[in-house]
């Protein structure tokens, strides 16, 4: 596997404070035999209801952040 150098994306603010590390990737998630793919559950419980539909006033779900790279 070859390191990352350079990484081209937008930027998107998270306007919280005291983020706990447990938000950003939620330990049902760490369990994966995978190392990659892991984007799809960046913040997840902040970015999807229980039924797993996306909560659109989160920032990480608007049309621009589409194009962001995890």
């Amino acid at each position: 596997m070859e390191p990352i150098n350079k990484i081209t994306s937008v930027m998107t603010p998270l306007d919280r404070k005291n983020v706990d590390t447990d938000q950003i990737i939620s330990k049902e998630f760490l369990k994966r035999i995978e190392r990659t793919g892991f984007g799809k559950y960046l913040f997840y419980h902040w970015r999807f209801h229980p039924d797993g539909s996306p909560i659109q006033e989160f920032v990480l779900n608007d049309r621009v952040s589409k194009a962001l790279k995890f």
